[in-house]
């Protein structure tokens, strides 16, 4: 197998396992070069019906360049609403046409069919009895135009994902690795803040998420973050003053963070981890998800090493099974639907499998995080010793407590390609990177996929 770029290699990505060179070339060279369009789970209720038990509209929003949490907080203010009676599904990218839904609670279509921003198309779509939540979609499907690529490659990258996702025609199938936008696309380091607190390494969490310089950023934040490291953590008598002066206004967290400890002093873990509660929830458990993340991306990639299969279980693999009330056109994984693989049920459980109704599935370790059995438990136990951790080190305190779950490690999809530019289509199940589909075949640094 073709060993991954350097940074993927740093979150737990090992490997590709197509073959061929990249066809480099350019993403997002403009925003329509990435179009990702929301795939529904459930009808709504008509416009017209009752808004007592319906007071969510729900609209259907393409945007052209905008931020997810950006466009929810101008229409609030366009409708002169709070932002809290804005609900979505999923959050996107900024430089993309993105097309997704929204709801308003107790909003007025008439206004909202108004609405207009440069950019911005809105669709009424029905009424709901509760705002959109999080993860409320099947999947996405995604266009992506790749700018000045070799196209050479992409026939022989194609047929080695279809031999890996154990599937004919069209239908490639991939790890199902954690993207870098997990763990920071400018500067990967929060599953190692996450690492640090799993550690009970409090001051370690914090001096990793102020620390840590990345030559991808301007020489003040550099300066800034190295002379976290070489003068201040390592000292006996913390200057954490001295940090904040050097610390560029910009970086709001960073500098919250800091305030924190001057103020307060740093005289021991709660200190520290008084600091690091000062960043928003999100990104709290942000650093906990993107260590699981980093954990379960070491697991793929361990399991490619040993040349177990990851369109087919073997005896002691954990499956779970497709969602119940989805998609006809995607098949979705339900975790919480989960059987432990035995010797004499290989066979049945992999019938499924090749029909697309089950899938194999790693831990996103947690403190009920059940760990397989036989060869694939092995695998996942070494990785955990490698790292450090074991299932009962995110029992934390706060948004730092995750009890963890299991996730795919397989993803299949099936794959349209067209030339001049070179365009790939493809749909896949929410939770599921379109960076694991594109990184076959551009084979560039990571963050020029972002």
């Amino acid at each position: 197998m073709r060993p991954a770029h350097p940074t993927e290699r740093a979150v737990g990505i090992a490997h590709y396992v197509s073959d061929a060179d990249g066809v480099g070339g350019t993403l997002r060279t403009e925003p329509a070069d990435f179009r990702v369009r929301e795939l529904e789970t459930t009808g709504f209720e008509p416009l017209d019906a009752d808004p007592g038990p319906y007071p969510h509209v729900v609209v259907r929003a393409t945007l052209e360049n905008w931020d997810t949490n950006d466009f929810a907080r101008a229409l609030s203010n366009r409708l002169g609403i709070s932002r809290e009676r804005v609900d979505w599904a999923g959050t996107k990218d900024k430089r993309a046409v993105t097309t997704q839904l929204f709801s308003v609670r107790d909003g007025d279509p008439e206004t909202l069919a108004d609405v207009d921003f440069d950019g911005v198309t809105i669709e009424l779509v029905g009424r709901a009895g509760r705002g959109l939540q999080f993860g409320d979609l099947s999947g996405n499907a995604f266009e992506v135009a790749v700018r000045d690529a070799d196209t050479d490659p992409v026939a022989a990258i194609t047929e080695d994902l279809r031999e890996f996702g154990g599937e004919e025609g069209e239908t490639v199938g991939l790890p199902n690795y954690f993207g870098g936008q997990r763990f920071g696309s400018l500067r990967p380091v929060t599953h190692e803040v996450g690492l640090a607190v799993a550690r009970d390494d409090w001051k370690g969490a914090v001096v990793a998420y102020l620390g840590g310089p990345d030559d991808a950023e301007p020489p003040g934040t550099r300066e800034a973050r190295g002379f976290v490291d070489d003068e201040v953590a390592a000292a006996g008598d913390e200057d954490w003053a001295a940090a904040l002066d050097r610390f560029p206004r910009r970086l709001g967290f960073e500098r919250a963070m800091l305030h924190r400890l001057v103020e307060d002093g740093a005289g021991g873990p709660e200190d520290y981890r008084a600091a690091l509660e000062t960043a928003p929830t999100n990104l709290q458990r942000l650093f906990v998800n993107a260590a699981q993340s980093y954990v379960f991306n070491r697991i793929l990639s361990a399991r490619l090493d040993a040349g177990l299969p990851f369109d087919a279980a073997v005896a002691g693999d954990v499956v779970c099974f497709t969602g119940e009330g989805g998609r006809d056109d995607l098949a979705v994984p339900d975790p919480h639907r989960d059987q432990r693989v035995t010797s004499n049920r290989v066979g049945t459980v992999n019938r499924h499998t090749a029909r697309g109704r089950a899938f194999v599935t790693a831990p996103l370790v947690g403190t009920e995080t059940d760990l397989a059995d036989g060869d694939p438990g092995e695998i996942e136990r070494r990785v955990l010793d490698e790292v450090g951790i074991e299932p009962a080190d995110f029992d934390r305190p706060g948004e730092f407590h995750s009890t963890g779950t299991r996730r795919a490690i397989l993803v299949r999809t099936d794959l349209a390609v067209e030339r001049d530019p070179l365009t790939f289509g493809f749909r896949l199940p929410k939770g599921s990177y379109a960076t694991v589909v594109l990184r076959e075949f551009l084979k560039t640094d990571p963050r020029d996929l972002g």
